[in-house]
């Protein structure tokens, strides 16, 4: 009997809806690939980099096969390795230190900002002193656009700029997010972006692109995609990776893309209600000045003397699901505990790992659904 009175589970992330408003457009991609048979290479690949190119604003566009090896890419491609530092947010996807780690090169964390969760300008200074003091040679920044907003590009390419160091943005959670009115994908010297199945712009498996204005690095870029390859395929010029899209993802991704915009502004209609449903309850994330963003995660902070596992636990008994991201910081994690981080410590960073909450959020989470989230989370607060 209990068993009836049970509220529906809710998805975190429904891509189901969005599977059935794209209908046909998809099973009919997916066949003209299966027809033609070019299952690497074909021609969806070509026409989704011209698509994302368009999108972007970037001049050139290499898709490869998640947004980790976009990064690892980039930082192949610049011969980075053992000796050089790149300098990371530690409040992020692990994927972020681990491509700087896969290369030999030393990932220094540093610390975010605590409004918007993203890489702390004074905190990026000092890592790169404490880079320095390490006797490491700090070669590049990789910034995170994280759950769907835009760091502070002109502050980190200013201090780029001073220390000699190039920008790689990792947009794996911001692609379609802007700053000062341009999108995400022109910013430092390449930006790179994940299409796995949950991001806001997600294909049906794994998939990555990165975005530069730079030809050469684009030329090389490509070269590592396919295991390093010069004008021969025997005659590997540098180290590379199995690095490819495949055709059928790009097929899937040119289906979603024509739809990104408005979802986009659907995620941001939901973002705007929950801020007005919970704003006087729990911290509710908040948009930077001339900042936009994709809320890849709505993510929450409770107050102080909540406890997040009862809370979480509150929503799940009305069929709620929350997601913690991230539960440790990069530089709490085992394998990455013994690199270093930036002078005076990460005190935001972990924080933040210690009371932060994601609610569901996609671009179909209709008003009564979300009503049912609000209703929940006012209740477990006040009770």
């Amino acid at each position: 009997m209990n068993q009836h009175l049970r509220p529906s589970p809710i998805p975190f992330i429904d891509v189901a809806a969005q599977r059935q408003r794209l209908g046909k457009a998809i099973d009919e991609a997916v066949s003209r690939v299966l027809t033609h048979c070019q299952f690497l290479g074909g021609p969806e690949v070509t026409q989704l980099e011209a698509d994302l190119a368009a999108f972007s604003g970037a001049k050139h566009v290499v898709t490869c096969s998640s947004g980790t090896d976009a990064l690892l890419m980039v930082l192949m491609a610049k011969g980075i390795g053992p000796g050089d530092a790149v300098i990371c947010p530690s409040f992020t996807f692990c994927a972020t230190g681990e491509t700087v780690a896969l290369t030999g090169a030393t990932p220094v964390f540093v610390d975010v900002n605590e409004e918007t969760f993203n890489m702390d300008a004074a905190s990026l200074r000092r890592g790169i002193v404490t880079a320095r003091k390490n006797g490491l040679k700090p070669k590049a920044i990789i910034p995170v656009d994280l759950f769907g907003q835009s760091a502070d590009h002109d502050a980190i390419e200013a201090i780029a700029n001073d220390a000699g160091l190039f920008v790689l943005d990792d947009a794996a959670q911001g692609f379609g997010a802007s700053y000062k009115g341009r999108r995400l994908g022109t910013f430092g010297l390449a930006t790179a972006t994940s299409f796995f199945p949950a991001k806001p712009l997600g294909c049906f498996g794994d998939g990555g692109a990165i975005l530069t204005d730079d030809a050469d690095l684009a030329a090389a870029l490509r070269s590592v995609r396919v295991h390093g390859q010069g004008t021969d395929k025997y005659d590997n010029v540098r180290l590379g990776l199995t690095g490819r899209l495949d055709t059928m993802q790009a097929a899937i991704l040119v289906e979603k893309l024509k739809i990104f915009d408005d979802e986009i502004a659907a995620r941001n209609k939901v973002a705007e209600r929950y801020a007005r449903g919970l704003g006087n309850v729990v911290k509710v994330p908040r948009l930077a000045q001339e900042c936009t963003s994709v809320w890849a995660q709505y993510t929450i902070r409770l107050p102080k003397g909540h406890d997040r596992d009862v809370f979480a636990a509150a929503l799940k008994a009305q069929g709620i699901p929350t997601a913690i991201y991230y539960p440790k910081s990069i530089h709490q994690q085992t394998a990455y505990r013994h690199y270093p981080v930036a002078e005076g410590g990460l005190p935001v960073s972990e924080a933040l790992s210690a009371d932060v909450i994601s609610l569901p959020m996609h671009a179909y989470l209709d008003e009564p659904t979300q009503d049912r989230i609000i209703a929940a989370v006012r209740g477990a607060i006040s009770g």
